[in-house]
């Protein structure tokens, strides 16, 4: 086709191709043999700055991309010396969340201690979004003594959120709710069994609450058991001034278990990916069940229990549990599962009074009664407490957690310690009062 006819043609010019058969645009016909001019590429706007992590905690700042061991001096001894309670911060290089990890809120209980340990000396500031407060002994003077509680002979996890002008638990449960606990944007609070009983790796949160339910989410393989929280823990309190908060409990007291350290750490890690704050860490395992109802079964009649057994055991409703046997006597009796569940706890054998507290059951609901946890989220947290409250309630034998069957309290080898202070929600309770509350919220 000449040059001519091709300019008679409508749309074969160089600006406006005529449409090809397939209605697609042609495209121009552009002399190869002569230059092209190429376009002057546009200016790229400057990256906007990556905001820094900023970070101010006990009287220090702590720059981004920092790793470092700070001093939480609450209290002297009677010598008038104050004493450091060591504080671990790793503070990123970008903007994110404040994770803060504590353990060894009771001085025997040491798996929470090493797993803060790996957790927070593996961390790279460099590639951490936020920051991560760590304490692995918050108890000092409980852990020098290898015992559960405060000289004073007090629990600590029952002051929160303190006094200042209180008793001595009161005011070092200030100190530290204030001073650390108020820079978190989220709390895991390590624990143990208590009183020579175990537990299966496990989450203890308020599941009423849409925040807590989000944040027991990212852990990956752990059990949750729903409880609210008994007054004056930590959890509780930092729950009730808006920070997301769960104990982490796992293993016994007095010795290291590597598993339930390996699994709080596993379990961590996976946090810190689901908080998008690394992603060094792979996700780890599939969820595990949530219980929404949890019961203590008891020995009977006093001997020596044995357990017949083992921690994350699945049992029926009359299923053997254990015995007690009389040593006296040689008269064995059963304990017996009233419930169909799984063994979140249970005692080590051990001599047992009537009435202690032997295995720890998450109770299973029938089919229908109970929604997985993202049903039971509301869009705020009056709603999600109504739809749990209405699930609860549906199994009316059965008490959440049993936290309010304090009747039944066990005496622990403690001499009473008075107090001349009230706490916020009465009168302040001391250490030789050990109730149900104590064994299901370290």
């Amino acid at each position: 086709m000449s040059a001519e006819t091709a300019d008679n043609v409508p749309g074969t010019d160089a600006e406006n191709p005529a449409p090809s058969a397939t209605g697609l645009p042609r495209a121009p016909n552009l002399p190869l043999d002569e230059p092209v001019e190429s376009e002057v590429p546009a200016t790229a706007p400057p990256a906007a700055p990556v905001p820094l992590q900023e970070l101010v905690l006990l009287g220090r700042e702590v720059p981004p991309r920092t790793s470092t061991r700070l001093a939480w001096a609450p209290t002297q001894s009677f010598e008038g010396i104050y004493v450091d309670t060591p504080v671990l911060v790793v503070n990123g290089v970008e903007t994110g969340p404040t994770l803060c990890l504590t353990a060894a809120m009771h001085g025997d209980e040491l798996n929470g201690i090493e797993t803060v340990r790996r957790v927070l000396y593996n961390l790279d500031a460099g590639k951490l979004k936020g920051a991560v407060i760590g304490v692995p002994i918050v108890n000092l003077q409980g852990f020098h003594a290898g015992s559960r509680y405060l000289t004073d002979r007090r629990d600590l996890n029952r002051y929160f959120p303190g006094d200042p002008k209180g008793s001595s638990a009161s005011r070092l449960a200030y100190s530290f709710f204030h001073e650390v606990i108020a820079h978190c944007d989220a709390l895991v609070d390590l624990h143990t069994g208590s009183f020579y009983r175990t537990n299966l790796p496990q989450l203890r949160g308020d599941l009423r609450d849409p925040r807590v339910v989000q944040l027991t989410k990212g852990f990956g393989s752990t059990v949750v058991v729903h409880s609210e929280g008994t007054a004056g823990t930590l959890r509780r309190a930092a729950v009730e001034v808006g920070i997301p908060a769960v104990t982490l409990e796992a293993g016994g007291p007095s010795v290291l278990s590597e598993d339930a350290v390996s699994h709080s750490v596993k379990a961590i890690r996976t946090l810190l990916n689901q908080l998008g704050m690394t992603t060094r860490f792979s996700l780890w395992g599939d969820p595990e069940p949530v219980y929404y109802n949890s019961v203590w079964e008891r020995a009977q009649v006093g001997g020596i229990v044995f357990s017949r057994v083992t921690l994350g055991q699945t049992v029926k409703r009359g299923d053997v549990l254990g015995t007690v046997t009389n040593p006296i006597t040689n008269v064995r009796t059963r304990i017996v599962s009233k419930h169909n569940g799984r063994i979140i706890g249970m005692a080590l054998n051990q001599v047992v009074q009537p009435g202690f507290a032997t295995h720890h059951i998450g109770i299973t609901p029938p089919k229908g009664q109970i929604s997985p946890p993202e049903d039971v989220v509301a869009t705020d947290a009056a709603e999600a407490r109504r739809l749990l409250d209405a699930s609860v309630n549906a199994g009316a034998d059965v008490k959440v957690n049993n936290d309010e069957e304090a009747a039944e309290s066990e005496q622990a080898d403690v001499a009473s310690a008075g107090d001349d202070e009230a706490h916020a929600a009465g009168a302040e309770s001391s250490a030789d009062e050990v109730g149900d509350e104590d064994l299901e919220e370290d």
